[in-house]
């Protein structure tokens, strides 16, 4: 597989066939539009040829209108739906038709009409609770609330903290005005809530008194009558709002028999928001629209015969190596690679003129994330919701991914779990001594297990030659990549010396461990010429002590780096340990209530430990070996040969949310 070639497209066409050719162009989905304004302005044509006009900014209104029409009904009128089902799908002429918008735009025009009163409502009801909480603490007071006085006196409400005594502000208040009076008419623990009586002559001086007492008048104004009747007024306002409320809730359950309506019309308006989107990056005259984009090669074909059927002119070639940077990449894949597309996505599209990593990458991660995981048991559940998915969701695009992952790896997992002996654990061996503890079993068979006695080295030592073997692979892939670049000095004094140096080194210890019965001479040579080529190439183009700094930076960043990258891979071992003996204690305690003889009891408590531990074992290493195993490709692998910065393809195409377009 590799990164699809792309075409530069120039399209010219006439004004009246413009709207066509763009529906036309939105159900192939395989252009691109560019924006021209740099290239009218080098052209000198900027003045004669205008920029495209559209109503962008009233579809995307229409379309938030839509889809906040329809939260409103999932809201009011929630939709149980199947755990696993798929969008229903529509077919292109369904999606470019806009013959109900208008009508599906009014309905969710009352939708959201009703939704505001309840929203006024509830703000009225709100508001009405902190009124009551505020003329709780007065509704024993019998008086008026808009009460100030007479002809000749004051009344002042209001509160002072709990942790003052009322008779010491009583005697502050005789001594302020003789007359003035303190009456308690409710208290909390936080405060005491009181009314005082005064003559108007001496209001100054007994508010100045108060206000030494931290005394904070109640927020009473345009009140009328009782705390008492107020409160009484404003729960019978609670009520009627309740009702109101509920009974607008109703109405606006009742418009769920438009759900689908205002999902089509969403979706349909969500089209044309990417029809408009396409049309602004268009440039014309009164009389012509010009286009200029990109395409995929393959589909140069599909193009030049929709063309032929309008008036219009049009040329493609191929890019420039200045325009690579800007060449959208698509990547071409199998059934097999587009499973990776998900991890090259998260990492980044390579460069237009790169390599595409997917084939490169996918026997190594499907690999590592079965020896990681290494469990029949968990391969089987992973195999099993992948195939599920696949069937009942139908993915596309990245769900379709990260189904054919979950599968390939599952499989994987089950594979590996086969040959070290893992099937939930140990679970097999923990029934069998469970229901019979005098059997001398030891568990399935396997090949090579982290548990066994001296597996872990193997293990280990196996997990470190599959990194050297997929760095070697990252090697051979840059040496290719820089030989077809005409850059084969290059190749040879970095990758091709590296590799003297380990056959040098491969020649010296074989003899030293009595595999190989050579002098060991020839390897020390081997060697050294390989360290001589690496340094010559690591300073060929410095100058001066420029060369010396190069060497010993050269040095420092291969011995360093091969040692670091190789280590990486003991990951696989680790989270392999890990997940093995995570299960296998899992297991044991599980099996610990029937240790005195299986019973009801214990056989309830096996079920739920082994359960709750294994959902939980699973979930961890579901992700960790997923985000391991991406490490070992992103970090280690990638460095050796990977140039990215691509940027995705983006053609114009029939966009929905609540649907999908029907394929062809």
């Amino acid at each position: 597989m590799a990164i699809m070639k792309m075409k530069r497209l120039r399209l010219m066409l006439v004004r009246s066939r413009k709207e066509e050719v763009l529906r036309e162009l939105a159900k192939l989905g395989c252009v691109e539009f560019s924006e021209l304004e740099g290239e009218l302005q080098e052209s000198g044509l900027s003045d004669q040829v205008k920029r495209e006009s559209s109503a962008l900014m009233a579809l995307k209104t229409k379309q938030a209108s839509l889809e906040h029409a329809v939260e409103l009904l999932n809201q009011y009128a929630p939709v149980k739906g199947k755990l696993l089902e798929a969008k229903p799908e529509l077919s292109n002429e369904t999606l470019l038709d806009a013959s109900g918008i208008d009508e599906a735009l009014e309905k969710a025009r009352e939708i959201a009409a009703l939704d505001e009163r309840v929203r006024r409502d509830a703000a009225e009801e709100t508001r009405l609770r902190g009124s009551i909480e505020s003329l709780t603490p007065w509704k024993e007071l019998d008086m008026p609330l808009e009460t100030e006085g007479t002809e000749r006196t004051s009344v002042l409400l209001g509160s002072i903290s709990s942790r003052i005594p009322l008779g010491q502000v009583q005697a502050a208040l005789e001594t302020a005005s003789e007359e003035a009076e303190l009456f308690a008419v409710s208290e909390d623990k936080n405060a005491h809530y009181v009314l005082v009586l005064c003559m108007r002559e001496a209001l100054t001086a007994v508010q100045e008194c108060l206000r030494g007492f931290g005394f904070t008048a109640a927020a009473l104004s345009g009140l009328k009558g009782t705390a008492k009747q107020c409160i009484d007024s404003a729960e019978q306002s609670l009520k009627d709002l309740a009702r109101e409320r509920a009974e607008l809730g109703a109405q606006i359950a009742d418009q769920a028999v438009f759900r689908d309506d205002l999902k089509l019309a969403a979706d349909q308006v969500c089209t044309q928001v990417g029809l408009a989107e396409a049309e602004e990056k268009l440039y014309g005259t009164e009389s012509v629209v010009v286009l200029e984009g990109w395409c995929p090669a393959e589909r140069e074909e599909e193009l030049s015969k929709l063309f032929e059927r309008y008036d219009c002119a049009w040329d493609t070639r191929d890019p420039t190596e200045e325009e690579y940077p800007d060449v959208p990449v698509k990547l071409k894949n199998n059934a097999l690679t587009n499973a990776l597309n998900m991890v090259t996505n998260m990492y980044s599209l390579p460069a237009y003129n790169g390599v595409d990593p997917n084939p490169l990458m996918a026997p190594f991660f499907i690999l590592f994330y079965g020896l990681m995981m290494a469990d029949m048991g968990y391969g089987i559940l992973m195999i099993a919701a992948a195939l599920v998915a696949l069937k009942k969701l139908k993915p596309r695009e990245g769900s379709l991914s990260f189904c054919q992952i979950l599968l390939y790896c599952g499989i994987s997992t089950f594979i590996m779990g086969a040959l070290t002996g893992g099937l939930f654990g140990d679970l097999p061996y923990q029934l069998v001594h469970m229901f019979n503890p005098g059997s001398t079993w030891q568990g399935l068979p396997y090949l090579f297990n982290p548990l066994a006695e001296g597996g872990a080295e193997p293990v280990l030592y196996g997990a470190m030659v599959l990194g050297f073997i997929q760095l070697n692979a990252g090697m051979v892939i840059n040496f290719v990549k820089k030989k077809r670049r005409g850059e084969l000095a290059s190749a040879i004094f970095e990758e091709g010396s590296l590799w003297i140096i380990l056959l040098g080194g491969v020649l010296f210890l074989l003899p030293k461990l009595g595999i190989l019965t050579i002098p060991e001479k020839i390897g020390l040579v081997v060697l050294i010429v390989g360290i001589v080529c690496l340094l010559f190439g690591a300073g060929r183009e410095a100058k001066g002590f420029g060369k010396v700094t190069a060497a010993i930076g050269c040095v420092y960043n291969t011995v360093t780096g091969w040692f670091g990258d190789i280590l990486s891979y003991s990951r696989i071992m680790a989270l392999m340990l890990a997940g093995s003996v995570v299960g296998q204690v899992f297991n044991s305690i599980a099996a610990m209530p029937s240790a005195k003889g299986v019973t009801v009891f214990s056989i309830i408590a096996f079920l739920v430990i082994f359960l709750i531990g294994h959902a939980l074992n699973f979930a961890l290493n579901l992700l960790g070996c997923f985000v391991h195993d991406l490490r070992l490709q992103c970090l280690e692998y990638f460095g050796k040969f990977y140039e990215d910065g691509g940027r995705p393809f983006n053609p114009l195409r029939l966009r929905t949310k609540y649907a999908r377009p029907r394929e062809n």
